[in-house]
Formats: C-alpha cells, structure tokens, sequence
C-alpha cells in the first residue's frame, strides 16, 4: 500500500492571490512537494479532470526525482504578460516586467481588446507584440479581427498565438494572414498526436513544462512537432517557473523570448531568492520554497484535502503502478 507522504515528501498546498484576474484565476493553488532531486510543483488548474491532470504529475514527480537536464545557457529572455486590465493599469503591469522586448496580450476581439495594444506601444514603442486568443475564434472571425489588427498596427505582431482550434480553420487562416501562427491548445489537447503536418497550419510551438509532461515529453514534443518553440509556463509558482526556465536553458536553439516571467502576476511568489527579471532575462536557477511565505499563502485545510484527493485519484487509476515500475526497475 503506497502512501502519499512517501512519495510527496512535505506536501504544501499554497493558494496565491492574483494581481488581475487572469483567465479567470483570482487565486492560484499549488502542491508544492519535494523528493531526492529538490523541490517540485503540481498545479493543473482546478476545472481539469484527472486525465488532463495526469501529464501534470508526470512532470512534477520527474523533476522531483530526476536531475534536470544539462543546461546550455545561463540566463532565459522573458516576454512580458499582459492580461485583460484597465487601460490605466497597463503601466503598472509591463513595468513589473523591466528590459521585456515583447509583450504577449490576451485578447478577445479587436473592437474591445485594441486599445491595450495601443496602451503596450504607448508603454514600449518598440515592443513585439504577440496576441493569445486561447482558441476563441473560428475562421471568419479570425479573418476579421487580424485583418483589422494588422490595418491599424502594421507588422508589430511576433505571432497570434492560437486563434482557432480547428485545424482546418488554422490551416485556412494561415494561408491567408501576414502574421506567424502560434499552437498552444493545439499541443496540450492532443499530446499524443504525431504532428506531422504541424507546419501546415502553424509556425511556432507553444511549450509548457507542466501540460507537457516534463523535461523528457517535452523535449519528444518538440522534436516531433519541429517547429521553433517557445517554452511558456502555466501560470506556476516560482518552484514550476525554475522547471521552465531549465527547460529553456537546456534548448540547443532558443529563437523566441519565453513566457516565464508570470509570477510577476502573482501578489507573491513563495520561493527565495524570487527570480529576478534583469535586462529582460532571468537566470535558470533550482528553487526552494520559503517557509515564512509558504506559511502565509497556505490554503485552507479543505483546500489541502482537496488537492491531496486529486493526486490519490490520479495515481490510483493506474497511474502510480506505471510511474514505480519506471521508477524501480
């Protein structure tokens, strides 16, 4: 009979509060546990059901029992992140970004969401832009919103990071539209697919650590898709963003500035030394959880049981039979 406290050594559940709301998280929860390797993280946001989950605890139980993989550069650029705030709030949120050369900005339409574009380039003139529609567009609309993006801006835009979920309308789309197409959904929603025609609907391949399984899927991903990556987080703490960024750094080519940089979102983080933005790069560095912050950002009682049923739903549904046989033999 396995035990939880065996294998999630010091398991904590925090619940961080948000500086926005960012696609619909006020409060971010977290495991946080540890094993031989240091400190890991399981975050799949909560409306995930126990498959979706599952590549979640693939990771985090890889990066805390498995060394990360050797590192090729020191320091990792960031873009900036910049959700749906106030236009008066956008100084606010990009300066918590210094030396950022991009800014990735969530937007729903071009009627409602135009005017934070204009506020970033107010911000940074010189800012690349890159726009997460998280798949809420199907062809037409697609069509309508970039053509008058690009009439209004011109060639600012780095990529449109998932624009529609249907193939074929992303197939059709890039066809039609100056700007690069970036996979986010496309990947995390079918991560056993071969991918094989990727380059056929899109440029650029968004990458995330967690939703990805780990450093080894990950890194199977990207070969398998073979489009430039981007490595980008899932709105972890400090302890998943130390896994990105030693994703990045282990990358023989970077072209793209990475989306790591997102507990700048967070009120706090819980780990010191936090990762600090300098020049537009943070250094890949392993990360502990601080125990005063930990102590006060922890999540309710309820919230702990609930997170730990999560994890014995996940491994008992066969799950943790696999992970030991890998692990032990």
């Amino acid at each position: 009979m396995w035990h939880l406290d065996e294998i999630f050594t010091d398991l904590t559940v925090v619940a961080i509060p948000t500086r926005t709301n960012f696609r619909g998280v006020k409060v971010r929860e977290a495991a946080l546990f540890r094993g031989p390797a240091g400190w890991s993280e399981f975050a799949p946001f909560v409306e995930y059901n126990e498959s979706e989950s599952e590549p979640w605890l693939e990771a985090a139980l890889e990066s805390a029992y498995k060394p990360w993989p050797e590192l090729k550069r020191k320091t990792v650029g960031i873009n900036a992140t910049l959700p749906k705030v106030e236009i008066n709030r956008v100084s606010e949120i990009l300066q918590r970004f210094p030396g950022a050369k991009v800014v990735k900005i969530k937007v729903d339409d071009f009627e409602n969401d135009s005017d934070l574009v204009e506020a970033a380039l107010d911000f940074n003139p010189e800012f690349k832009i890159r726009l997460d529609v998280n798949g809420g567009w199907d062809l037409k609309t697609a069509l309508l919103n970039l053509y008058n993006y690009n009439l209004r801006f011109g060639n600012v835009f780095e990529y449109i990071e998932q624009p529609c979920l249907e193939i074929a309308d992303l197939t059709a789309l890039k066809k039609e539209i100056p700007m690069k197409i970036a996979i986010d959904e496309s990947i995390r929603k079918a991560l056993a697919s071969d991918f094989s025609s990727a380059k056929d609907f899109a440029d650029v391949a968004i990458i995330k650590w967690a939703p990805s399984g780990g450093f080894t899927r990950a890194n199977n991903l990207i070969a398998r898709i073979g489009l430039p990556a981007v490595i980008s987080s899932a709105l972890d703490t400090g302890i998943g963003i130390s896994h990105g960024l030693a994703l990045a750094a282990s990358q023989s080519e970077l072209n793209f500035d990475c989306g790591l940089a997102t507990t700048s979102l967070f009120e706090s983080d819980v780990v010191k030394p936090v990762h600090e933005i300098t020049a537009g790069t943070i250094k890949a560095n392993r990360t502990e959880p601080d125990e005063e912050i930990v102590n006060k950002y922890l999540a309710s009682p309820a919230r702990r049981i609930w997170w730990q049923q999560r994890i014995e739903r996940i491994w008992e549904s066969g799950f943790g039979e696999r992970w030991q046989h890998e692990q032990f033999n």
